[in-house]
């Protein structure tokens, strides 16, 4: 149908797949009559879901999984992964390629999505609004499109990521089992494994997606009256907590040798540094200072800076490769759909009446 280009851009199928059911389950609840309860912030969560979190998923696998590609390539092109360890690493591509292609888990994600209801709805881990209240509504087309159509296409998408996420925590799991050259004084801080920090910045939509979803959960329940604004606050805490193993913890399998190459870093430097100073105090300040060299202009005390960046590069090195501004933007993805949050207890006609008196001093 055209919806895929250049087999990986997979956009207008998310937007396709999310506005098609969204559209059949909107002409179902509308047509036998105008219900203005489809558009309340009772049923927030089912708009989220398919006009929102289904496009993210896939604007998500759009944008994250070329950099995957793109940080092995430049893995191997900077010789950070040895030639001698090019076979391993070929090996490890192919099997997570294997399992990637494979039909076998997506087909238990189906599996899963279809039978969560029966083993795990009281846990709420896919939201379970339904569309109407429960009882009158709930033999109508509508509801049973949604319960028997809507969500388990959402759940079976919400599974295949998270299926996804587990395949790139492996894949990164045995990566940082090969051997790996890793240079401490390496420029982007993380001994040459810094280009992985961009390919988590990437999974911002997925981070933003599952927020969304949370964000509409609360605003369902503050609505209902089921949740105080104050009851937030913990749930809130845990989002951030499950995002932060999600995404971050992966990073954590290349900790032991990052450790290990800082650490080695920091001796042979400093006993490079220790044989360099003595060497420069002699020649300038010892025994050997009658030189007729000129001290203005000399290589030697550009080098004695280099080497000295050098080190401080190598003490500052991180042993884990992320950084305050990985960890800024995935937590921006996180708040960013909570906030509107804040104008139902916080009304913009309050707002704005407060913010004018004080401007003007009425």
């Amino acid at each position: 149908m055209g919806l895929v280009r250049s087999g990986t851009n997979t956009v207008r199928l998310g937007f396709a797949l999310g506005l098609s059911v969204w559209g059949v389950l909107m002409l179902l609840a509308l047509l036998p009559e105008f219900d203005r309860k489809v558009f309340s912030f009772a049923v927030i969560g089912v708009h989220v879901r398919f006009l929102v979190a289904i496009p993210l998923f896939f604007v998500c696998e759009t944008s994250v999984i070329p950099r995957m590609a793109e940080f092995v390539l430049n893995l191997v092109r900077s010789g950070v992964v040895p030639k001698n360890a090019l076979p391993a690493l070929e090996s490890e591509i192919a099997r997570a390629g294997r399992w990637k292609d494979s039909w076998l888990p997506e087909l238990i994600c189906l599996l899963l999505a279809l039978l969560l209801p029966l083993i795990g709805a009281e846990l709420h881990l896919v939201g379970a609004t339904a569309v109407f209240d429960s009882g009158r509504a709930r033999g109508t087309l509508a509801d049973r499109w949604y319960w028997y159509a809507c969500l388990p296409l959402f759940r079976f998408l919400l599974l295949r990521w998270f299926w996804r996420l587990g395949l790139w925590w492996f894949f990164l799991w045995r990566m940082a089992k090969l051997e790996l050259h890793l240079v401490p004084t390496h420029p982007d801080g993380a001994a040459g494994l810094g280009y992985l920090e961009v390919v988590q910045t990437h999974f911002s939509p997925l981070i933003l997606a599952f927020s969304a979803v949370q964000s509409a959960s609360f605003a369902e329940e503050l609505s209902a009256g089921t949740m105080t604004f104050d009851g937030i606050y913990p749930a809130l805490a845990l989002i951030f907590i499950l995002i932060a193993a999600l995404f971050l913890g992966p990073l954590f399998s290349f900790a032991p040798k990052l450790w290990a190459c800082r650490v080695k870093g920091l001796s042979d430097y400093m006993e490079f540094a220790a044989h360099y100073v003595n060497g420069f105090d002699r020649k300038w300040l010892g025994a050997d200072a009658g030189s007729d060299e000129l001290l203005l202009g000399t290589p030697d005390l550009q080098s004695l800076a280099d080497l000295s960046n050098s080190i401080a590069i190598v003490r500052n090195m991180r042993w884990v490769p992320l950084s305050r501004r990985l960890v800024a933007d995935l937590a921006m993805a996180a708040l960013a759909p909570i906030l509107p949050l804040l104008f139902l207890k916080y009304p913009v006609s309050d707002l704005a009446e407060k913010f004018f008196a004080r401007l003007t001093g009425l």
